[in-house]
């Protein structure tokens, strides 16, 4: 019953920046841990942010701290990925992820509920 549905990306050039969202619908977005992962085409799926459900500790990935901010609205039931100062290599299919259960946030086997993905592409 839980979904997840990703929005906001397309194509913007080197620098450029792109919010994307996440809307949760079945659940309440509080009772869940939320994280992004992209995947680019031959490579593994990766992790790039998370949040918690309690704290609000975000948590990100070495390559994109300091560029993208994590954030949620539980009274919209969305969290979004904020992207600034992007790179080429940012270029992949990004995707929303909710985790309901213990475990690291970088870890996707750990994400109970998964979005279809939004394509960003980054042009140089």
């Amino acid at each position: 019953q839980v979904q997840l549905v990703e929005s906001g990306g397309g194509l913007v050039q080197a620098g450029g920046s792109l919010r994307l969202s996440c809307a949760v619908s079945g659940r309440s977005l509080s009772n869940y841990d939320m994280g992004w992962f992209r995947q680019a085409p031959g490579k593994e799926r990766e992790f790039v942010a998370a949040i918690a459900s309690n704290s609000g500790n975000t948590y990100y990935s070495d390559s994109v701290k300091g560029r993208f901010t994590i954030s949620r609205d539980n009274a919209k039931n969305t969290v979004y990925l904020q992207m600034n100062s992007l790179k080429p290599e940012d270029t992949a299919v990004y995707y929303c992820a909710a985790k309901f259960g213990s475990g690291w946030y970088s870890f996707s086997r750990n994400y109970d509920y998964w979005g279809q993905g939004t394509q960003v592409t980054v042009s140089s």
